[in-house]
């Protein structure tokens, strides 16, 4: 019997060799599946049991699709597979169950097994929270690059731009119609500067949170307003929200900002297609999740997770791993910074966030803490 998940592992006809080959399977440490037509589930490893949280035997009488969310890429996936006769890799693939309501970031191979007559195996490695700090970890390392360089911005452009536009200003009074709109192009172009290093800026406030109660949905709600009246005002918005979610400990805000970013990135992700375009934006309680940060007497639980979900084209895997850096960005007229100043003001929370690029769109997903009352409630500062 397994102490963490209480399946009892049982033996199970292979169809591939039978004995040996079993015992290696079974010693993976990923989860591994065969799969029949129509993605009959026709043989388990003990990994898979405990992933999936079934036994082989209950399985066994299911199909793929009867235990994974509706639309998973993964089902995509082994379509692919099936219809090609090829291998693929596929990194950071969404996997939702339907049994648990769980959701996991997992890798996933798959190709077909010639020996069993054309079945399909698939074998899932599982994203680990680790890794996902690890990234949290390197976009705070390139914002503090960041806040360095707008410091230096600051004093080496923006004080000479102040110059460039009262010199411009003061020449209005003395030329003509037509060369005065030359000196207006001057003082646009320096206030467009003067913004974006303002916006830079931002990543070099390093002053602890002043953190309070704060009401997730509420904060959602002025989102959602903001964004109907004005960018997303023809894309449909829906909200899934849980009702006895408990507070977040932060700044209502910068909690705003953040989303809003969030909810602005995924209208302009639809696009034009705002006929069709639809935004979800979704909350839940996820309890298991535990974060060390610096400041923090004990570990710190991020049980609370809000997502923000487009239909658009998704994210190129390309950009996925550079995705919350500064100055990345696929927009012709974007600075890079929006997502940038996302993943700094949930990792100011002690959050972390993710991206995931499904079948449907992409989805934005951030882990945040609890409000606790208490001397610790606070959480500590994240580095």
């Amino acid at each position: 019997m397994s102490e963490t998940t209480g399946i009892k592992s049982e033996a199970q006809p292979l169809p591939l060799d039978g004995g040996m080959t079993g015992i290696l399977l079974d010693g993976l440490p990923h989860p591994l599946l065969l799969l029949g037509e129509g993605n009959r589930i026709e043989y388990v490893n003990v990994r898979a049991e405990h992933f999936f949280q079934s036994s082989a035997a209950h399985l066994r009488r299911q199909t793929l699709d009867d235990i994974i969310a509706f639309g998973s890429p993964l089902l995509a996936l082994i379509d692919h597979v099936r219809r090609n006769g090829s291998n693929v890799n596929e990194y950071g693939v969404d996997l939702g169950s339907i049994k648990s309501g769980q959701h996991w970031l997992v890798d996933v191979y798959g190709a077909v097994v010639p020996e069993t007559g054309g079945k399909i195996m698939v074998m899932l490695q599982q994203r680990t929270m680790a890794q996902m700090i690890e990234r949290q970890l390197t976009h705070r390392g390139a914002a503090r690059s960041v806040s360095g360089l707008a410091g230096v911005l600051a004093h080496e452009i923006k004080n000479p731009l102040s110059g460039i536009k009262g010199a411009a200003q003061l020449l209005e009074d003395t030329i003509s119609d037509e060369d005065r709109s030359l000196t207006q192009l001057i003082c646009d172009e320096s206030d467009r500067i003067c913004k974006l290093v303002d916006r830079m800026e931002v990543f070099g406030d390093e002053r602890p949170l002043t953190r309070e109660a704060v009401n997730i949905h509420d904060v959602l709600d002025h989102v959602k307003k903001i964004a109907e009246a004005g960018f997303a005002s023809h894309i449909k918005i829906v909200e899934q929200y849980d009702p006895s979610l408990p507070e977040v400990a932060g700044s209502r805000d910068k909690l705003i900002q953040a989303f809003l970013n969030l909810v602005k990135n995924a209208a302009e992700a639809i696009g034009d297609d705002r006929a069709n375009g639809q935004i979800l934006i979704t909350t839940a309680f996820r309890p298991g999740v535990r974060l060390s940060v610096p400041g923090a007497a004990a570990r710190l639980s991020l049980p609370l997770q809000i997502s923000i979900c487009d239909n658009g084209p998704g994210v190129p895997g390309d950009l996925k791993p550079h995705l919350f850096e500064p100055f990345v960005t696929t927009k012709s007229s974007g600075s890079g910074l929006g997502l940038a100043l996302v993943a700094k003001f949930i990792g100011d929370h002690g959050g972390i966030i993710e991206c995931v690029t499904t079948s449907r769109g992409a989805i934005f997903r951030a882990l945040l803490p609890m409000y606790e009352e208490g001397p610790d409630s606070s959480g500590g500062k994240a580095s």
